[in-house]
């Protein structure tokens, strides 16, 4: 099969795991009943994008996060792509995105590789390092649909780890984000495009939606790019679902045109 639909939950995040826990749960379900087979969660869907809400919130694998994304993925018989959780292990704390195929079994693990420690100017300033231990791996993941990635947020500023996924099979890969207002309007549509373009597969990018009011004002806009470069679907800064066919054909098709990878 070369189709099949791809759900983009862009989700309000709260102060309390119990309230998110249950808002994805209920997105998920909405997706599955739209009858998408790919549903994905933003970067953090389980809490506030700040330091304090990673360490209080960190948890093993196989904690009450991970065994509610694997509970939303096998009800509901969606392959599920869990945003990302602050994951604890040996003493470290990574920003990690579960990946759980139709029967909720893990397929896939991504630990983001690249943290987001920026100080823009008059902007923006954050240091992700100062939480989280960086993960050392791309990820890649099998389907009926053939060979997926996933990747977190900063990573796809990182055009190296894009080409090593695509080189690796991966004709989509999906980003759980949280670009915020100030890298957000200048940079989040022009990179999806750019990773799009240079590795000629579909990139899908999963952000929270804004609160004004939060300590992380998230941009939004999840989207979908094609490997033409086009962008077929885009939210803007609400809660919503971006609920898209994404046709693979379209890779094959784009590689014959302009044979960039094979090149």
């Amino acid at each position: 099969m070369s189709k099949f639909l791809a759900a983009l939950l862009q989700m309000s995040v709260q102060n309390d795991v119990s309230v998110n826990l249950q808002t994805a749960e209920e997105m998920v379900r909405s997706a599955a009943e739209d009858h998408a087979d790919i549903v994905v969660l933003p970067e953090m869907f389980c809490c506030l994008y700040t330091r304090k809400a990673f360490v209080a919130n960190r948890e093993p694998k196989g904690g009450r996060i991970y065994c509610a994304l694997q509970r939303m993925a096998r009800e509901n018989h969606v392959y599920l792509i869990g945003g990302s959780m602050p994951e604890e292990e040996d003493g470290k704390i990574y920003n990690t995105c579960f990946i759980f195929d139709r029967e909720g079994n893990q397929i896939g693990r991504h630990r983001k590789v690249h943290l987001f420690d920026i100080n823009v100017k008059g902007g923006q300033y954050f240091k992700e390092s100062d939480t989280f231990s960086p993960g050392d791996s791309y990820t890649v993941f099998n389907t009926e649909f053939g060979k997926m990635g996933v990747e977190i947020c900063f990573d796809i500023r990182f055009q190296e780890l894009a080409r090593i996924t695509a080189q690796a099979g991966a004709r989509v890969i999906f980003f759980p984000a949280a670009f915020n207002m100030t890298t957000g309007p200048a940079h989040w549509e022009i990179l999806f495009r750019a990773r799009a373009l240079d590795n000629q597969i579909f990139t899908c990018g999963c952000a929270p939606a804004r609160d004004e009011a939060g300590p992380y004002v998230s941009y939004g806009n999840s989207i979908m790019v094609s490997p033409w470069g086009e962008v077929i679907g885009r939210l803007a800064e609400k809660t919503g679902m971006l609920l898209h066919e994404i046709d693979l054909d379209l890779v094959d098709s784009v590689r014959e045109q302009i044979p960039v990878v094979g090149h």
